[in-house]
């Protein structure tokens, strides 16, 4: 077995010796001698990590998982691989990633090695050509034997002093901010120091995370035409940061600058000089962009990646070429998709942008220095287009009150604004040719390429030019109580893009998450249904149960895929004696009247906070349901003395978390973002009422548009999208309990369809299997 990277030293003071000693190595080399860690030699109990990992837990379930990964990018195919809470899916995928990764350099560097006679300070390692052999080392003083896998080890350590760089690129895309966090933090950083290869990865964070060093000092000099006075306060704090940091990105400046400072100072978009700029060498964002090319592990979210994917679709790139892609938190997917491969305007941008080129109530912005009347005047006109373009948008929407805001069909309104924007871009190219600043012309060019995406954006929109979106809008209120507007499209189907984009583009897209699957495969069930001749019988009725043999044909069909692997890992943690399952019988039904509904559940929140002396989590499906269940019980968690933490109070959601681990008997009020990618382990949280079963709204814009194309292919709306799509949600919400192998709970569902409905035992099944309570209101 290959020993960790501190044995090298000592190969290397062996070899030293050696050569001490006039011993002379005869080696002969053969193809592929250079030896990669197996997975077992890394993940096993007595592999590299656990030799270096204090309390190492060997778990099958990762090693599993990390050997389907490993197949999947040496025969260049994709996988789909679910992997139950607590299999350590970031080192069961990281590590095949890293060794696929450094393969290519060690056999490019063999074959110079082999090129050049093998020689390695006067003599060569030869570790046989089955790497298991050992060689010998013949002297004037006898035969010595040398441990062939630790000489295999010295010469991989040379080799990895001059290899080439980037042969293999390994992108991993996660959707949660802390799970980044994790992994560039935490898990990188442990398998460098343990494995015995040297690799380089990187976060990569958007261009706009980062200061610009030549807009810093621009905005410095001409601070009273761009800023207020507290603005410019801001700004010099900026400054004096951006002198002594080392990042250069937003995650380094704390606390948070305003966002009005920081777009002005910040490597936006087309406003970079390139190689030509002062700054070039210093460039905190062209450090990042080389890091990002020398890297072979690239950690992205999932914004970032589908927006190059978008990108790529146009010609262009944000993230170099990448021989892989893992996708973690792979039930994201489809939605991820959806929300960066369509189009978004809103009113807030439209006025934000034009302000920032001039606004006349304070004489500001980037026209202010270039003093261009015609080019001001045509800023005041869009304004003024824009204002009638979202009131007309408005009016539209509110003749028809019971609208869910889908737009059927194009031109709904006049629109003024594109051709105002037309004009504008004419007025600001001769604004540009006159100014004598080429740093004002760059900025002016970066406004000028804003404003013409955005008029072909809106006549997109207006027009419904790509009939593979439905478009919507969408009309909030402020906290100051004025009304914006927001023009949505999305593709409804992502999966031919995927296809296109993504999976015939890069040989090896690996997909995991602990929820994919809608049901458990017939190879999972107990050993009870496959006995006595009864595996058809048993088989059928399992598959009717699910609605398919195949588990995972929702999460394939959404993204695009028929034809590719699966696997489906359980959880190393026994749910039999950690977790209990709570169904109550005799709950109202949804549709019952509101008031007894309130009622009702109030009743069965304080039976429940009470058993566990609050540690609860209770989710929700609406911010509605959510803010009356909030109100109605605040009084009785007052005696209680209970805290209550409830999601739209203001609160960031991280805050929140935080809280409620360091409030002692805490209750959580959350929607849709609290059923997913929260983690508090321990005693803090013991129990996690689920309120309704997640269905989807059907009468959102999206979802609606989904319905009816299934619908008209001759599908089931509700059994292929609405029932599996719950499931999932599900699964995330139940999987919030159970984060370590010593948490305890409870999971209570107060929704009665779970007992009433056929469906219901499909929610169950898809579940661990976990001691079950039936309770009675």
């Amino acid at each position: 077995m290959l020993s960790p990277k501190n044995e090298i030293s000592r190969v290397l003071s062996f070899c030293q010796s050696i050569k001490s000693r006039n011993i002379k190595v005869q080696t002969h080399f053969y193809p592929f001698t250079f030896i990669v860690l197996t997975i077992h030699e890394a993940l096993s109990p007595s592999g590299v990590i656990a030799r270096r990992l204090p309390n190492y837990e060997h778990r099958q379930e990762q090693f599993e998982m990390s050997c389907a990964v490993e197949t999947a990018l040496r025969e260049e195919t994709h996988l789909v691989v679910e992997a139950g809470t607590g299999v350590g899916k970031s080192f069961a995928y990281l590590v095949p990633a890293i060794l696929y990764a450094v393969e290519e350099q060690l056999r490019d560097e063999h074959r110079r090695a082999e090129h050049h006679g093998g020689s390695l300070d006067g003599g060569s390692l030869d570790g046989g050509s089955d790497g298991g052999s050992g060689g010998r080392l013949d002297g004037a003083g006898g035969e010595e034997e040398i441990d062939a896998v630790n000489a295999d080890l010295d010469k991989i350590a040379e080799l990895e002093k001059t290899r080439k760089k980037g042969l293999r690129r390994i992108v991993v895309s996660t959707h949660t901010i802390s799970l980044q966090e994790q992994l560039i933090n935490k898990d990188i950083p442990f398998l460098n120091a343990i494995l015995p290869y040297e690799f380089s990865a990187v976060l990569v964070k958007g261009r706009s995370n980062y200061v610009c060093l030549r807009r810093l000092e621009n905005a410095a000099k001409r601070t009273m035409s761009i800023f207020a006075d507290d603005e410019a306060d801001e700004l010099v704090r900026i400054n004096l940061w951006a002198k002594k940091t080392s990042d250069g990105s937003l995650s380094d400046l704390a606390p948070q600058p305003k966002m009005d400072v920081w777009d002005d100072v910040n490597c936006e978009m087309g406003n970079c000089f390139g190689k030509q700029c002062k700054f070039e060498k210093q460039c905190f964002y062209q450090q990042a962009r080389r890091r990002i090319a020398n890297s072979q592990i690239i950690i992205v979210n999932h914004a970032i990646l589908f927006s190059d994917l978008a990108v790529r679709r146009q010609g262009g790139c944000i993230l170099p070429v990448y021989d892989a892609l893992v996708f973690d938190e792979a039930h994201t997917m489809e939605q991820a998709a959806a929300d960066h491969l369509g189009v978004t305007v809103t009113q807030g941008q439209v006025d934000y942008l034009l302000n920032k080129l001039y606004n006349e109530h304070n004489g500001r912005g980037a026209l202010a220095q270039a003093t261009h009347v015609p080019s001001q005047e045509a800023v005041a006109e869009c304004q003024s287009r824009a204002a009638d373009l979202f009131e007309s948008i408005s009016d539209w929407l509110a003749q028809r009150p019971n609208s869910n805001g889908r737009v059927h069909e194009p031109g709904i309104v006049n629109n003024p604004l594109t051709e105002g924007l037309r004009k504008l871009s004419a007025r600001l190219r001769d604004c540009i040719d006159k100014v004598p600043s080429q740093d004002l012309k760059q900025e002016l060019t970066a406004a000028r390429n804003k404003i013409i995406t955005l008029g072909t954006t809106i006549d997109l929109w207006l027009h419904q030019s790509d009939d593979s979106l439905v478009y919507w809008i969408e009309k909030t209120t402020s906290q100051r109580g004025r009304t914006r507007i927001m023009l949505e499209a999305a593709p409804v189907h992502v999966g031919p893009i995927l296809r296109e984009h993504l999976f015939n583009a890069v040989t090896s897209v690996i997909m995991t998450s602990a929820t994919l699957s809608t049901g458990r495969y017939l190879a999972s069930l107990p050993q009870s249904f496959k006995t006595a001749n009864k595996i058809a019988d048993k088989a059928a009725k399992i598959s009717a149960l699910n609605g398919t043999a195949n588990p995972f044909l929702f999460f394939k069909s959404r993204i695009g895929l028929t034809d590719v692997p699966t696997e489906q890992i359980g959880s190393p943690f026994d749910y039999c004696k950690q977790a209990t399952l709570v169904l109550v019988k005799g709950m109202l039904p949804p549709d019952a009247p509101e008031r007894e509904l309130s009622r009702q559940l109030n009743r069965m929140l304080q039976r429940y906070l009470t058993e566990t002396d609050g540690h609860a989590f209770v989710l929700f499906t609406s911010y509605s349901q959510l803010k009356k269940a909030a109100a109605s019980i605040l009084p009785w968690l007052a005696e209680q003395n209970m805290p209550l933490l409830t999601q739209g109070d203001g609160l960031p959601r991280s805050q929140m978390v935080a809280q409620f681990r360091e409030k002692k008997r805490s209750v959580l009020f959350g929607t849709d973002s609290f059923w997913q990618g929260v983690d508090v382990p321990g005693d803090a949280l013991q129990n996690v009422i689920i309120t309704k079963l997640p269905f989807l709204v059907p009468g959102q814009p999206l979802i609606e548009a989904k319905l009816e194309a299934i619908e008209e292919s001759g599908g089931n709306p509700f059994n292929d999208f609405q029932l599996p799509s719950a499931i999932l949600k599900f699964k995330q919400g139940f999987g919030r309990l159970i984060r370590t192998k010593t948490d305890h709970g409870i999971i209570v569902v107060l929704d009665p369809r779970i007992h009433t409905k056929n469906y219901g035992r499909r929610f169950l099944d898809s579940l661990p299997e976990c001691r079950m309570r039936i309770d009675t209101v």
